[in-house]
């Protein structure tokens, strides 16, 4: 899928000039900043930005985007079937790198509960609260989003002569990786998530359930050895698609692209179970959550049960009084990834079929990465990024870990918004290549957000960072910004947007 920014451009301009007579809601944002660090840009200043703050350097940014979204339902509750909107966000970072990032560029259409999209957008893949977390397990936001074609059910919606009380979501994309520094070039993505829920959004109870499935599949290096690549070429062929979308073993005869390697499966298949409730408790809302890890078979087998992310999510329903100090949200998550089906891999033993070795794999030698950032959960630490010091390793060096995390949001003075992330962990390498020690890490977050009237209403935000530890070089940071969003046109009374995966 290539888009010319030219062309891209033409639609936008065209849609901004169609769309002021059509009540549509026009938003542009524009923001400039600049982040200074002692060394490594600290964990929290980076992780879960979708990939748009440099691993390095201080730096200099400007962000401006601008998006269209669908229209608003009218006074009796109706909307249109059919709708159409985009958005563009270029961030500029100048540094050590210079960079021009574009992480989001995207054109979408409804038709009813269906949307199909086409370019990048960021999103959060998983039952998880995505305002404080460590991040979700598979498709965190951590990366800068892969370029893809989605057909989804964006939101939950109720299955038909259920009364609203069972709904589902999910989605089916294709994308397509990078192939620029990658030592593996030419891969496909393939995703797919489904998520239920029961009891309608007026209870005060809900269950919700479901999975997502990653797949990165076809390609072609010349690093891999000829027992997992024929030729250096991975199976590519339309034919195989069946399978990757299955995941089905043991299908493909060997032949001009295949080989015995693929007996187990076509590309590299993780993801994972997710089970969570929601409860309304007087004004507090709980979320709980845990999701089960799968990058093999021993989820199914049952051998890998101990890994996991659960969470606790507890936010106040509460209007802020005005005045004091107003407590908004608190997260709690634990993430564990220390089993991974034991220290041994015998296929024919279902039983001992461990060292899943989380986002790494024999053919796509990158890892589960894209631009070199993990696209699933930052704590799952790229040899890039750890410290110097450590063993080299996989792609992936740093898979085996324990994580404990805080999250808190307030507000002060019905004013100032403040955020923490607060997190500590273990690190024990991979079974690859095991650390000497378990390096400790505390890597931790404090964000402030102030509104002012210059420019007719910007937002001052600050932001300051350190690493103290082991995993990591130790580090302290700070980025400091000024960012305008306002509305182009007549502004909609209730503009809509269509969030993925929210549970805020």
């Amino acid at each position: 899928m290539r888009i010319s920014i030219a062309c891209l451009y033409l639609i936008i301009f065209y849609s901004i000039s169609f769309s002021a007579n059509c009540q549509r809601t026009n938003e542009y944002h524009v923001e400039v900043g600049g982040l200074v660090a002692s060394d490594q840009t600290p964990f929290w200043l980076r992780a879960n930005q979708y990939g748009i703050v440099p691993l390095r350097g201080s730096f200099a940014r400007f962000n401006a985007g601008f998006q269209s979204d669908y229209r608003p339902a009218d006074s009796t509750g109706h909307r249109r079937k059919t709708d159409w909107g985009y958005k563009l966000d270029a961030v500029a970072n100048a540094g050590v790198a210079n960079q021009f990032l574009l992480p989001e560029a995207y054109i979408k259409g409804r038709v009813g509960a269906f949307e199909l999209y086409v370019g990048r957008r960021r999103e959060i893949v998983g039952l998880v609260d995505t305002l404080l977390t460590t991040g979700a397990y598979a498709w965190s936001g951590n990366a800068l989003p892969i370029p893809k074609i989605q057909l989804a059910v964006p939101t939950f919606t109720a299955i038909p002569f259920t009364k609203g009380v069972l709904s589902f979501m999910g989605a089916f994309a294709h994308g397509w990786f990078e192939n620029s520094d990658r030592l593996v070039t030419g891969s496909y993505l393939h995703q797919k998530y489904l998520y239920g829920r029961l009891g309608k959004p007026t209870w005060p109870f809900r269950l919700y359930a479901g999975f997502n499935h990653q797949v990165i599949w076809a390609g072609k290096s010349n690093f891999l050895p000829d027992y997992v690549a024929v030729n250096g070429q991975l199976p590519s062929s339309i034919r195989y698609y069946p399978a990757v979308i299955l995941g089905s073993r043991g299908t493909q005869p060997n032949g001009v692209d295949v080989t015995s390697f693929e007996d187990n499966r076509i590309g590299n298949h993780l993801g994972s179970l997710d089970i969570a409730t929601d409860v309304n408790v007087g004004q507090l809302n709980i979320f709980v959550y845990r999701q089960f890890l799968y990058d093999d078979g021993s989820l199914f087998y049952g051998t890998n049960v101990a890994d996991g992310l659960n969470g606790l999510r507890i936010k106040n329903r509460q209007e802020p009084p005005g005045t004091g100090f107003f407590l908004r949200q608190i997260t709690f998550e634990y993430l564990f990834t220390g089993s991974q089906g034991g220290d041994v891999f015998v296929i024919d033993d279902d039983k001992r079929r461990g060292r899943d070795e989380y986002f790494n794999h024999s053919q796509f030698i990158d890892g589960w990465t894209y631009y070199k950032r993990t696209i699933g959960t930052p704590f799952l630490t790229p040899k890039d990024e750890v410290n110097p010091s450590l063993p080299p390793g996989l792609a992936i060096s740093n898979n085996r870990v324990s994580v404990y995390h805080l999250g808190i949001s307030a507000l002060l003075f019905n004013k100032i918004g403040i955020t923490t992330r607060l997190s500590y962990s273990l690190n024990a390498g991979t079974y690859t290549v095991v650390y000497p020690t378990t390096p400790r890490q505390f890597s931790g977050l404090l964000t402030a957000s102030v509104p002012l009237d210059i420019l007719g209403g910007t937002t001052l935000n600050g932001s300051f960072a350190v690493d103290s530890g082991e995993l990591l070089p130790n580090s302290v940071g700070t980025y400091i910004s000024l960012r305008k969003t306002g509305f182009l046109g007549k502004r909609s009374k209730t503009p809509v947007t269509t969030p993925y995966m929210r549970f805020r």
